[in-house]
């Protein structure tokens, strides 16, 4: 929050001192550095002149001692931080931890800036030194392991299905992104002009405008945002990035591929992204997502996708001006003017006159007439669309037939791919439901009597799905995800519920099994070479030539028996379901419930991709995506066209001779280290959770029960029972919790006594270099223990009263951090990952400082626990000074859900 000269100093010149040391130090690039300093100047001016008498100097002193202790490591200059941090009443506290948010907003978006710029600089420079994984990069890899026709069916076959979810780990407020975002196009508008110019001082007084409204926005919800909210949260990013990106990362592949014969014959790249939604579809313990919220998360999807097609097919006829002597049109496409003609004379009319002997254009300008008309369900438009797509194809062929190439493989090629990617219906809309719910409404069927409204609803879904079917298609609504899936009964009984709502006009369902335990996982081979004998289920598998979808939980697994027990069930899981795909000749899709946090299989998701199982990709790769990480990897266009050519990249590299030698091979070799790996840090995990008295202890170590209290989501924290129970406790506030605490348990936990168990420091290395599996894990587990932070972990766990359970953590936090650094090199955490490394570095003394101001709220809301004072004033402060710092950490460790 250090000035620019051009502003009012900060009074600790100190501060500026240590902070531009601490900063440079850190190998910050310039641009970046230059941008982190302009932005913490602009909030230091409206801190100076909107905040309380005070304030800013304050900050100053707060994140001066701060940066002094993380970059002394002296506990000396740490306890200084914190009597700081005590020192404040509850009123500036607040103030001061909303500056630390709003600082944090500020250095992400500079982050995120930087890599927008840096991708900028390298798209189309040939050689560049990430080109490796690229879709092109692998597609040529590809070829000269497979030879060129057996990697061209491998593409068309490449699919990309990021499905959003609405857990609630998303601690910003919407208005709050959109403030963001309109900062991030004054940065580029900044960049853009000249030094010293009027533009850029317009820019900047606009962005300190900004930044005064991001101060005075509240930053946290009044009240939990409903399903409907969150549908239309999920709708600004396909709104402002995926609708229009998607078409260009087909072109930029396609380009690579083919060079100056793209946009001038057919695309070798298929339109392979599809994008899912459980908003609004995902009712596994969330009461408020009924079926008439089901029903109006597909009206709205439908509605932004109509909208979207209108224009841009308008947008496209518009630069048709082709007349009809250069460029004359097909007998198919007079076919479509004169049958438009004849349906609408006065609409027809009118186009023709702005397009006179311009008859591609006429025509097109009539499609987008109609796409109008089926959004506004009127006369005259489409029944599906691939009647739109019909079309389309149409006017490409006779564009084509006349030599008008260009157009027939640009403009219009645009438009199919994005009618092929999101056809009427956008979001690929999925019902989820637990097992257990659907065995208490058929005993209640089958009985006989009253039904309950439990009962009712769940059936009412089945409705909700016929109607989004017959409305937007069988994409629209066609997959149901049984949550909690342990027999092939489970999945059959999806279709009983089915019938015994509509009869014979029961929607069609692809069903599909959700393992989430660790006792599933190992069943799950079972249960499926079951249920595909059951006729209904064997019917539907012939209907889709033998297409099926299997959900592996990462995140009840990971809770369940620890992460790395978990992280080689799932593997186990993966390669043995694939196996038995493979024997009945089914082409399978693992789904991967995976989260952002690195306790639900989160992280990057291409180099995970490529430590899968043999046959357990095959070209195809399909995830949940969340809270943070949608806007993370899809609010920004360049980020999104990067990350979405990385995981395609992969995707379709997975199943490559070389990539499933190499990990088939690794796994085999190092199976007696996995084995024990397993053993030993299983029984290290049990022996904390297991603990008697672990659940409270917990809840008490960690803001867990304060998190259900923030207005992150519509979903409830929990699936029923109190916090003695941590089986019902849903994963998202297990992993989050302990983050916030800064010890980021549900990450790590128990694979130093994993790695100490095999002990033998050469081949663990050696596994290391050589096995993506144990390469991934280790990696992932660095970052993780490099935003924990030991001295205000020891803090957090002091509050619970229980030496043995933190000694417990804290050992096992050493052991860890010790082998994963003998494992990865040199003396310290991230040493390998640089820029990495540099990103946390920046960030973690300002976390500190918010962390500080949490622990003094948890504090004294736990020493008042005992005292009947529940709806005090004092105690309402304290509880909105810890969410408001919940918040903050968050956003200063990104990726914590």
């Amino acid at each position: 929050m250090t000035t620019e000269p051009t502003y009012t100093e900060p009074t600790n010149t100190e501060a500026i001192r240590v902070i531009g040391r601490f900063e440079a130090g850190r190998g910050t690039p310039d641009e970046m550095r230059a941008d982190v300093r302009m932005l913490g100047g602009l909030l230091g001016q409206v801190l100076q002149e909107c905040g309380s008498p005070g304030l800013f100097e304050d900050v100053e002193r707060l994140r001066l001692a701060t940066i002094q202790a993380y970059e002394a490591e002296s506990a000396e200059a740490f306890e200084r931080a914190a009597e700081i941090a005590e020192s404040f009443t509850v009123a500036r506290a607040d103030e001061v931890a909303r500056a630390f948010t709003c600082y944090f907003h500020l250095v992400n978006l500079a982050e995120e800036h930087q890599r927008v710029r840096i991708l900028r600089e390298r798209a189309g420079r040939p050689g560049r030194e990430d080109a490796a994984d690229t879709v092109a990069a692998a597609y040529a890899q590809l070829r000269g392991e497979v030879g060129d026709d057996e990697a061209r069916r491998r593409l068309s076959g490449l699919r990309f299905h990021p499905v959003f979810t609405a857990h609630p780990t998303e601690a910003r407020r919407r208005a709050v992104s959109t403030s963001i975002r309109r900062l991030s196009e004054l940065l580029t508008a900044h960049d853009a002009s000249s030094e010293g110019g009027a533009e850029q001082h317009r820019a900047r007084r606009r962005m300190l405008e900004e930044v005064d409204t991001l101060w005075r926005t509240a930053p946290l919800r009044a009240q939990k945002p409903s399903p409907t909210d969150e549908v239309r949260t999920v709708m600004s990013v396909f709104d402002e990035t995926l609708f229009t990106t998607v078409p260009h990362v087909y072109r930029r592949i396609d380009d690579a591929l083919r060079g100056e014969q793209s946009g001038a014959s057919a695309p070798v790249v298929p339109a392979f992204v599809r994008i899912g939604s459980w908003v609004g579809g995902d009712r596994d313990g969330n009461p408020f997502v009924t079926a008439s919220v089901t029903r109006e998360a597909a009206q709205i999807a439908a509605d932004h996708v109509l909208r979207g097609l209108e224009r841009a097919i308008e947008r496209i006829g518009r630069t048709l001006t082709l007349d009809a002597e250069s460029t004359p049109p097909s007998a198919d496409v007079i076919m479509l003017w004169e049958a438009f003609s004849s349906a609408h004379p006065e609409l027809a009319e009118e186009i023709a006159a702005r397009s006179p002997e311009e008859p591609h254009r006429r025509v097109v300008l009539a499609f987008a007439n109609r796409v109008a008309a089926t959004r506004l369900h009127t006369p005259g438009g489409y029944s599906a669309p691939e009647e739109l797509l019909s079309d389309l194809r149409a006017v490409q062929t006779s564009l084509a037939a006349s030599g008008a190439k260009r157009h027939a493989f640009g403009g219009i090629q645009h438009l199919i791919w994005q009618v092929e990617t999101y056809g009427f219906h956008l979001t690929e809309l999925e019902v989820r439901q637990h097992s257990q719910v659907h065995r208490e409404a058929l005993a209640e069927l089958e009985a006989g009597g009253e039904l309950s409204e439990k009962t009712l609803e769940v059936l009412e879904v089945f409705r909700a799905i016929a109607e989004i079917q017959r409305t937007y298609g069988l994409r629209a609504a066609g997959r149901y995800v049984v949550s909690f899936t342990t027999s092939a009964e489970d999945l059959v009984n999806v279709r009983r519920l089915a019938r015994h709502a509509l009869g014979d006009d029961a929607p069609v369902l692809d069903v599909v099994p959700l393992f989430e335990t660790f006792a599933d996982l190992q069943a799950a081979p079972g249960i499926l070479a079951e249920v595909v004998t059951h006729p209904e289920f064997r019917r539907r598998l012939d209907e889709t030539g033998n297409r099926m979808e299997v959900m592996l939980g990462y995140s009840d697994s990971s809770k369940d028996v620890g992460p790395v027990a978990a992280t080689l069930a799932l593997y186990e899981a993966q390669e043995k379901i694939a196996l038995w795909a493979k024997d009945a000749d089914i082409e399978l899709t693992q789904f991967h419930g995976r989260g952002g946090a690195l306790g639900r299989g989160g992280g990057p998701a291409n180099s995970a991709i490529l430590a899968q199982p043999p046959h357990s990709v095959d070209g195809r790769f399909k995830l949940t995506e969340q809270g943070e990480v949608i806007f993370a990897r899809y609010g920004e266009p360049a980020i999104a066209m990067r990350h979405i050519d990385q995981v395609a990249a992969a995707t379709l590299l997975a199943s490559s001779p070389s990539v499933e030698e190499r990990t088939s091979g690794a796994a085999a070799r190092f199976a007696h280290v996995a084995e024990t790996m397993d053993a030993a840090s299983r029984e290290r995990f049990f022996q904390l959770v297991k603990a008697d008295g672990f659940a409270p202890w917990f809840a008490t170590v960690t803001p867990m029960e304060e998190i259900g209290l923030l207005a992150l989501g519509s979903r409830p924290a929990r699936r029923g029972l109190s916090v003695e129970s941590l089986e019902d406790l849903r994963a998202i506030p297990w992993v989050f919790a302990w983050t916030q605490a800064r010890i980021n348990l549900a990450g790590w936990f128990g694979l130093g006594t994993a790695l100490e168990a095999v002990g033998d420091e050469a081949l663990l290395q050696e596994a290391y270099r050589e096995w993506p599996l144990l390469h991934t894990m280790v990696d992932n587990v660095a970052m993780s223990l490099a935003k924990t932070d030991e001295r205000i972990a020891r803090r957090y766990l002091a509050l619970g009263d229980r030496d043995d359970l933190a000694q417990l953590v804290l050992d096992e936090l050493a052991l860890t951090k010790e082998w994963v650094i003998r494992l990865t090199g040199g003396t310290g955490l991230l040493e390998n990952k640089p820029i990495l490394q540099r990103a946390v570095a920046l960030r973690s003394p300002y976390v500190d400082a918010l962390s500080l101001l949490q622990l003094r709220a948890l504090r004294e809301l736990r020493s008042a626990a005992s005292i009947p004072a529940e709806g005090s004033g004092a105690d309402e402060e304290q509880r909105r000074l810890l969410l408001l710092s919940v918040s903050g950490v968050a956003a200063g460790l990104q990726n914590t859900g």
